[in-house]
């Protein structure tokens, strides 16, 4: 998205995250929890749509043995992520591009949030496929994006709520709920069905949800 060059965007990039998505930092706190569960302390770990940094520096700071490997489109949100990762940045290869720009691993976990919105069904599936076939057999994987039902009333109901967070959250009105109508126009958004069938395409198996916010989605899956 745009945002992702705009140097004032960027630049704000966490605050923003933190008002407009529920429990966040708490979200990335069991997203490291469920990592770990089969990743051992020396570890390696890929991180798609790592650009900001935020899940890095934490995974980083839970798990002092681990090893990562980030990708991003943007060269901007990359730049962030170096600097919010500070000293943690030696423990980090940062890579520019897709999903597939990635090493080939095998990588003991994968995590992917905030970022499956932003692709179609058919690139959202190719993303999936190309994390897949970097894990190791059995390694986990964490996904949290925005995921809704299809049906337009309630589409637009989870969305209008998402801004009345935000709003409550310190964002000016006007601009929360321009963006709420934005997103539900401009993001290839799915069903949390159409989510995990991909997922189940893809390869990943036993397949659960273990974060709700409002109209965001989280699962962990495995290889």
């Amino acid at each position: 998205m745009s945002s992702f060059s705009d140097t004032k965007a960027i630049a704000n990039y966490a605050e923003n995250a933190i008002r407009r998505v529920p429990g966040l930092n708490d979200l990335h706190r069991m997203s490291a929890l469920l990592l770990a569960e089969r990743t051992p302390p020396n570890g390696r770990v890929l991180v798609v749509g790592a650009g900001g940094g935020m899940e890095l520096k934490f995974f980083a700071q839970s798990n002092p043995s681990w090893q990562f490997d980030g990708v991003d489109p943007s060269t901007e949100m990359l730049s962030l992520a170096r600097t919010v990762l500070g000293p943690l940045a030696s423990r980090v290869q940062l890579h520019q591009g897709y999903a597939e720009a990635a090493p080939q691993g095998p990588f003991d976990a994968a995590s992917c949030l905030l970022t499956l919105h932003f692709t179609t069904e058919t690139e959202r599936l190719r993303t999936l496929c190309e994390i897949h076939a970097r894990l190791k057999p059995g390694g986990v994987f964490v996904a949290m994006h925005y995921s809704i039902p299809d049906n337009p009333a309630e589409r637009e109901l989870w969305l209008s709520r998402c801004a009345a967070f935000a709003i409550s959250s310190g964002v000016d009105s006007e601009q929360a709920r321009a963006a709420a109508a934005a997103i539900g126009k401009q993001l290839p958004i799915l069903t949390p069905e159409q989510d995990e069938e991909l997922m189940r395409k893809a390869g990943f198996s036993n397949i659960n949800i273990f974060y709700v916010g409002l109209a965001f989605r989280g699962w962990v899956a495995y290889a």
